[in-house]
């Protein structure tokens, strides 16, 4: 069987098993695979070929995986809008239940129900923003 194609399947086995793991590291190596069997098909001897692939390995494991990381990691973005009130402690004005209610969100007065049903929440409480449903916040009270 020639050279070339034996990095051939290697690159390929590579490749499927980043596509399981999606680790990053195995997808480098099966590219320095790639590269190495066009070396290979160059008609290069064995021994070039080998240090190709340690020198294509060993470079885009050290370089370009960490740039390809830091771009799958990204921060989560700014929320805004309704989504921002999630997590924001709010001041009941009128008695909370699981049919309805008012609470003030950032100096805001929002209509708003009990996210346990069965529960009442008395005014001047403070308590947390779970969700937004509409235009009515679900609330939970603290702890």
């Amino acid at each position: 069987m020639d050279p070339w194609l034996i990095w051939l399947i290697v690159a390929a086995a590579l490749a499927v098993a980043e596509i399981c793991t999606l680790t990053a590291a195995l997808g480098m190596l099966s590219v320095a695979a790639l590269v190495t069997a066009g070396v290979a098909a160059a008609g290069l001897p064995l021994w070039v070929q080998l240090v190709a692939y340690a020198v294509l390995a060993s470079v885009t494991l050290a370089f370009v995986r960490p740039l390809a990381l830091r771009h799958l990691q990204r921060p989560q973005g700014a929320r805004f809008g309704v989504d921002a009130l999630v997590g924001r402690p709010a001041q009941v004005l009128t008695a909370v239940s699981g049919t309805g209610g008012r609470v003030r969100i950032d100096g805001e007065e929002w209509t708003a129900r009990s996210y346990d049903e069965t529960l009442v929440i008395s005014p001047g409480t403070t308590v947390d923003v779970i969700e937004i449903s509409g235009a009515t916040a679900i609330v939970y009270p603290r702890d």
